[in-house]
């Protein structure tokens, strides 16, 4: 142990010079302390070191210009994120550095600038990983749990411009702090008590007696077992199952696991990871199990239940070999296309890959889809399984709630917390969510809350005027947690108000009175939350859902989750949807006339798109291409298309094209309409495309013949299983599993060169034997056409085989 009283910066330097991996969180960074440290973060990252770096956006300290210098690091290694304090202290100071199996964990006062780094007056404890491999490892995987909590944002040079207006603005607000921080922003800055953050790692069991007897599959896990199985059989080796919260995706992954050697389940809370080893272990006694996270490394089981935030970690990734497990489960599989799940599956090598999930929507804003090669080989959501009596049915009583939310500033993900608090923490706002409570509840309630805060007003509240409610969240110790769930079971309370601690892996099947306090921010998270009452248990006939409704976000299109139609086929002007026929859905008048308000005064489609585009822009930190739209955005890529024609009409409209792109896009409209609206039965037309686009910028518009593309064509299909099977599924085609060039020949002529030709008003054509582009492309536009078609066809391509699937 080292206890440095100044000069930091020396030590940094020292250990970053070695480190492989480096993560460093501090309270704020300014551009003086970057300065200090750039050119050897800059070396670190060219030799492949993993590098996170976690800085906080309170009080408006941290400098653009310092976030601007660090996004400039070259390494697809190096990541920076912001946390976005909406108000709340965030002021840790700690550095952490690991090689080979050293490590060394720095934990103090210093901030990231000059002054703090050199000659403040700063206290650091420095604590070698031998000293105490627990403490370490434990501030390792915590560092990991902030770095990817949802309060973060991905620093880029879009989401920096972002900040950089909202720190001008606040400077503006305050001039008199400001000017403080500019004389002496040298100095470190502390502001306020340290707060247990969110998201702790404390387990939460299920209070059920043991088995004492094998399960057997039950509800929709016999069809999907029998699916998976199929899925085996027909040599895919990867597939994803969607199951509603409730229909025991944990046994189904233990059941189907049961054939195979060594296992990986992977999941990104605790009480998952426990949870599934004790399932497990009910189906699979005889083998061995155990856990690995911040604090346990029991690597060498039969079964290993793994945290993403430690096994994503590098070195302790590489501590397994590739093909050390036969089988991965992913739980909740939503979350795997983020960057810490990508390492993971990126690294390991398994006979099968199978992920589960109750929400297969993109919570992360990209694509899942493609990770199991387009193979969804079961799904069941809550509204079918109600219909099957497999999920306990519902009554949704929607209230209306009369907070002006259009006074609630929204900052792109959801509402800013303060603005939010100050109109939430009213008694006359807690009264009407306590009449809605009495009038429509039953025996055990979970209150859905958008704050700490909140949650424990609304608790008090409720002791108050005689009830018993408790407040549980990510700050309540595992003891207290646990005793609280124990007596809602019991009756000896009435209601637990709480954040997103029952979102995904913690069930209390008694429980039958849902109440929504919140605005619906996020319709994946409302689903996930809807699912916690759903659990069929003795004597529960219904779940009441009580959902206040007020003029947020979603709040007209969330009631979509309970249609048994597909939304998109209401008739024009229904505002209900039809619930399954054991469920009721009534609504206050005033909730009814607010939704039909709401719906009359929507943003403008045109704007609705353009934020959505925004949105995604500034996850990217550049402009999306087309692809990229339509796996990150929360509104249909083909939105785009139906208002402004195609993609690159919206990005002319919305003046994200550069000049030469415009000159393009203008001179070709017509060519690139064609390729975005040409009808698509099959995927052969884009396929074509996509070989012609492979010959290079010079040569993709030239004329072809099929038997210069027939084996490319034919290996396009038989190289991906669900491409086969999608496409070359008819009794024709697969007879052209095995290659026979005249057949595949013969295909390619009947099929996409000449219904192309006939459709194309005269923009391709087919003469019998050469395949043209009847266009003529000068030289000088060549580069940036073949760029916009190519994100078309890309876009095409995958919207076409996700949706086959689906």
């Amino acid at each position: 142990m080292k206890l440095a009283t100044g000069q930091l910066l020396d030590d940094l330097l020292d250990h970053i010079s070695h480190a492989s991996t480096i993560y460093i969180m501090t309270s704020f960074v300014m551009k003086s302390g970057i300065e200090q440290l750039f050119q050897s973060l800059e070396a670190a990252a060219l030799r492949g070191a993993d590098i996170k770096i976690l800085t906080g956006d309170y009080l408006y300290v941290t400098q653009p210009e310092a976030l601007k210098q660090l996004v400039g690091l070259p390494s697809d290694q190096v990541e920076i994120r912001l946390w976005q304090s909406n108000g709340r202290s965030f002021h840790p100071k700690a550095y952490l550095f690991k090689y080979e199996e050293q490590g060394t964990l720095i934990v103090g006062s210093s901030n990231m600038s000059k002054s703090a780094l050199r000659d403040g007056v700063e206290w650091n404890l420095s604590m070698p990983r031998h000293v105490s491999e627990e403490v370490y490892d434990e501030a390792l995987e915590e560092f990991i749990h902030l770095f990817q909590n949802e309060n973060t944002m991905i620093i880029n040079k879009e989401t920096i411009q972002k900040y950089e207006e909202r720190y001008i603005a606040f400077r503006q607000r305050h001039p008199d702090l400001a000017q403080t921080w500019t004389k002496q922003e040298e100095l470190n800055l502390t502001f306020g008590e340290p707060e247990t953050m969110e998201g702790t790692t404390e387990v939460i069991e299920e209070s059920k007696g043991e088995y004492h007897f094998r399960p057997e599959p039950r509800f929709a896990q016999p069809d999907a077992l029998e699916a998976l199985v199929e899925t085996q059989e027909e040599g895919y080796d990867k597939a994803m199952v969607v199951m509603a919260t409730g229909l025991g995706k944990t046994y189904l992954a233990a059941f189907f696991a049961e054939q195979f050697e060594r296992v990986l389940f992977v999941a990104h809370r605790e009480e998952i990871l426990y949870q599934g080893q004790k399932s497990f272990g009910h189906v699979s006694p005889e083998k061995s199990s155990g856990i690995y996270n911040g604090r346990v490394k029991e690597e060498e089981n039969d079964f290993v239940f793994a945290s993403i935030f430690t096994l994503s970690i590098q070195e302790n990734l590489h501590s397994f070999s590739p093909d050390d497990f036969d089988l991965i489960i992913i739980d909740e599989f939503h979350h795997a296309a983020a960057k810490s799940y990508q390492r993971v599956l990126d690294y390991f090598n398994p006979a099968f890959l199978l992920g589960i999930t109750a929400t297969p929507e993109r919570t992360d804003g990209q694509d899942i889809f493609a990770i199991c090669d387009g193979n969804v080989a079961y799904e069941m959501d809550f509204i079918q399984a109600i219909q099957r009596g497999w999920l306990s049915p519902f009554r949704y009583y929607g209230v209306y709630d009369d907070i002006d939310y259009s006074q609630v500033t929204w900052l792109g993900t959801r509402y800013d917390q303060e603005e939010l608090l100050a109109a939430q923490l009213q008694e006359e706002v807690a009264e009407k969510v306590l009449i809605g409570w009495k009038e429509h509840s039953q025996t055990r309630t979970i209150g859905f809350c958008s704050s700490v805060i909140q949650a424990e007003f609304l608790a008090q509240y409720f002791r108050d005027k005689g009830y018993q409610a408790q407040a549980i969240h990510g700050k309540t110790d595992h003891f207290t947690r646990t005793n609280v769930i124990g007596q809602l079971e019991s009756r000896e309370i009435d209601i637990i108000f709480t954040v997103d601690l029952f979102n995904e892996g913690v069930d209390i099947p008694s429980v039958d009175t849902l109440l929504f306090a919140r605005p619906t921010e996020s319709l994946v998270v409302y689903t996930q939350q809807v699912g916690r009452g759903l659990r069929l248990t003795e004597g529960k006939t219904h779940c009441h859902i009580i959902d206040l409704i007020g003029n947020y976000r979603n709040a007209d299109n969330k009631l979509a989750l309970f249609d048994v139609t597909h939304s998109e086929k209401k008739k024009k002007g229904e505002l209900l949807p039809v619930v399954p026929a054991s469920c009721e859905l009534n609504l206050d008048t005033r909730a009814i006339d607010l939704i039909e308000e709401i719906r009359k005064k929507a943003s403008p489609r045109k704007e609705q798109l353009r934020m959505a585009y925004q949105k995604v822009k500034e996850m990217l930190g550049r402009r999306p291409t087309y692809l990229e739209l339509h796996l990150r955005s929360d509104i249909n890529a083909k939105e785009y298309k139906r208002i402004f024609r195609s993609y690159f009409g919206f990005l002319k409209w919305a003046d994200e094209l550069s000049e030469e792109e415009i000159r393009v896009y203008e001179r070709y409209q017509d060519w690139l309409e064609e390729v975005e609206r040409t009808a698509m039965s099959k995927s052969y037309k884009m396929v074509v495309l996509e070989l012609m686009l492979n010959r290079g910028v010079e040569l993709f518009d030239q004329p072809l013949q099929a038997e210069g593309i027939a084996y490319d064509f034919h290996q396009f299909f038989m190289s991906k299983r669900y491409r086969r099977d999608t496409d070359f599924s008819t009794k024709k085609a697969k007879a052209l599993w095995d290659y026979k060039e005249e057949k595949v020949v013969k295909l390619i002529e009947e099929m996409p060169f000449t219904k192309w030709a006939g459709s194309s008003k005269g923009l391709v054509e087919f003469d019998g034997d050469v395949f043209s582009v009847a266009m003529d492309v000068d030289e000088i536009d060549k580069e940036v056409l073949y760029q916009l078609t190519k994100e078309i066809c890309e876009y095409r391509l995958e919207h076409y085989f996700e949706k086959k699937a689906r």
